[in-house]
């Protein structure tokens, strides 16, 4: 008995040995037609030659449609007798595509599953969406008199300076309607985070003193719109990552981070414009010893990898389309699917290694920290030191507290008794102890008297 050729919803595998393109085939058949039949113990010509089936068998084919396909799907799969032999029949069927199998989207051409273009993958994408509302274009719960005028005036000139822009700031309603930011009598997401304090948008910044999430030296939560929680986050790394001096030669000196700036800045963006609005998780900044984490809400696309967008071979995915042009227009992103590449090309020039973790609730991009051995002044200390005098007096052992202090004045000119009790969460009294023993070991100086004293590397 033949059960027929194969087909563009039907596919024959002589055995099991051919799991893989299996699954594919489901995949592509998927894509195509949203569902099919799939036979094992078949030869491709419709002639049933059978295999050895047990019911671990089937637990197997179950177990890898699951770690495979994306997203998932729940096919029928049974023993049935054809011929007086054993074979295996799945039926399946879904209508969320595309579909990915082994992280590739397929496509059934008569008989035959090819590897999707990426013409024919976006084509799937727009027409998956064309009929979901996306986040950021939906109505918000605040209203035009509720925009921070201030900050609408600041974008606008922040966008003509870039020429992405090229009319001038009138009144909130005309600009908010110029950009699309108006939703009937409310303005839309994108507005609320981006211009409306009370956003209801947060992010938590923490710094541990090993790699990992047991004792924290601090912890923070802030919330604003977008452009100023960017802000605060890389001022927070600024604050707790290593600087070290180099002069050019003459009296001017340069003093550079251990991360280059410009990507935690463009890693910062990104978390934003790509995270996942719908869900109460927040953004989060995490300080380890040896590396940084810049954490986003917000799947990687499926079937992508950033390598993808790294190499340039991927156009850009947006989540939050709406949200990325307002950034673009003021060049705080690019819209080409540039921002992994931004961020891997500045620290490779840095020689610094970044990561960009897929992870399934969210996107981690993490910044290895500076593997070189620093003095307590950041300096870096080299097989080749420069020229010393005779005597150099003995750098005294500090304690991970005196380190705060000391990586604060590395970036400010001086510290108060106040800002130690906020850095350490100590007590007035205490705040001064500590700062007289850190002058007696030589670490800090003090100028001033009183309430007018202050402290200084």
């Amino acid at each position: 008995m033949k059960l027929g050729s194969e087909t563009e919803t039907i596919e024959y595998k002589k055995s099991t040995s051919e799991l893989r393109e299996g699954i594919i085939s489901v995949v592509a058949i998927l894509n195509k037609h949203n569902g099919g039949e799939l036979y094992f113990g078949i030869r491709n010509d419709g002639v049933a030659v059978g295999q050895d089936i047990s019911d671990k068998t089937l637990r197997d084919i179950s177990q890898v449609v699951a770690n495979h396909i994306e997203p998932q799907i729940y096919p029928d799969i049974r023993n049935v007798v054809i011929d007086n032999k054993n074979c295996i029949h799945i039926t399946f069927e879904g209508d969320n595509v595309p579909y990915y199998a082994y992280g590739r989207a397929y496509l059934r051409v008569a008989d035959e599953d090819r590897v999707m273009s990426p013409q024919e993958l976006e084509s799937y994408i727009l027409k998956k969406n064309a009929n979901t509302t996306v986040w950021d274009s939906e109505a918000s719960n605040k209203t035009v008199d509720d925009v921070n005028e201030r900050i609408l005036m600041d974008y606008i000139a922040k966008a003509n300076a870039a020429g992405r822009i090229d009319y001038g700031y009138t009144n909130k309603y005309d600009i908010l309607k110029r950009l699309k930011l108006l939703s009937g009598d409310s303005v839309n997401n994108t507005a609320k985070v981006m211009f409306c304090d009370n956003a209801n948008l947060e992010v938590q910044m923490a710094t541990f003193a090993t790699n990992e999430r047991l004792t924290f030296l601090d912890i923070d939560r802030k919330s604003g719109t977008i452009n100023e929680l960017v802000d605060i986050a890389e001022n927070y790394i600024k604050k707790n990552i290593r600087w070290r001096v180099e002069f050019d030669g003459g009296l001017q000196r340069k003093e550079i981070p251990e991360i280059p700036i410009e990507a935690i800045r463009e890693a910062l963006f990104n978390s934003f414009c790509h995270k996942n609005y719908r869900v109460s998780q927040n953004n989060y900044v995490c300080v380890f010893k040896d590396f940084i984490e810049i954490y986003n809400p917000g799947t990687f696309p499926e079937g992508l990898n950033p390598q993808d967008f790294i190499n340039g071979s991927e156009q850009s995915v947006h989540r939050n389309p709406l949200l990325a042009q307002i950034l673009y227009y003021s060049k705080d992103i690019e819209s080409f699917g540039t921002g992994l590449r931004r961020i891997s090309k500045a620290c490779q020039e840095a020689d610094v290694k970044v990561e960009f973790q897929k992870l399934k609730l969210g996107f981690n991009v993490v910044f290895h920290r500076f593997d070189k051995e620093v003095d307590f002044l950041g300096r870096v200390v080299t097989d080749n030191p420069p020229d010393i005098p005779d005597k150099v007096p003995d750098i005294p052992d500090i304690n991970s507290r005196e380190a705060i202090v000391i990586d604060y004045l590395k970036i400010n000119a001086f510290i108060t008794n106040k800002k130690v009790c906020e850095l350490l969460s100590i007590s007035t009294e205490a705040a001064k102890k500590f700062l007289q023993l850190m002058v007696k070991k030589g670490l800090i100086i003090a100028e001033g008297e009183n309430r007018g004293r202050r402290y200084k590397l």
